[in-house]
């Protein structure tokens, strides 16, 4: 006997609160009746070739930290379903100086101006 071949399988993303908002709406509006039949209906009526996504300005870069952090950070990220990359820049987005030198963190000294006499 041969293997049916699945007709539908399951896709998980995540998405903005306002757009499955706006899925919901749709869904009413149209009478579908479910989120996936939303989804199918944008799809069908969609122009992938003249998609552009937005360009957002990024680089990556690669940093070293004690194992225990990483660590920390992976436990994290696979317990609370985050990316370490989201965790980092969730951190780095709420970071303030102010809070690094009450942590001890150690800063250059301020360069002297020279002075001379011409």
């Amino acid at each position: 006997m041969a293997k049916k071949t699945p007709t539908s399988q399951p896709l998980t993303f995540d998405l903005p609160l306002e757009l499955i908002a706006k899925i919901e709406a749709c869904r009413r509006a149209l009478t579908l009746r479910s989120t996936s039949e939303v989804v199918r209906e944008a799809l069908a009526g969609f122009d992938f070739n003249r998609f552009s996504a937005p360009e957002r300005e990024h680089r990556q870069i690669s940093v070293r930290l004690p194992v225990a952090l990483k660590d920390r950070l992976a436990r994290y990220s696979r317990k609370n379903k985050i990316s370490v990359g989201e965790l980092l820049r969730g951190a780095l987005g709420g970071f303030q100086v102010k809070s690094a030198k009450k942590g001890g963190a150690k800063t250059a000294p301020a360069k002297k101006k020279k002075t001379g006499s011409r």
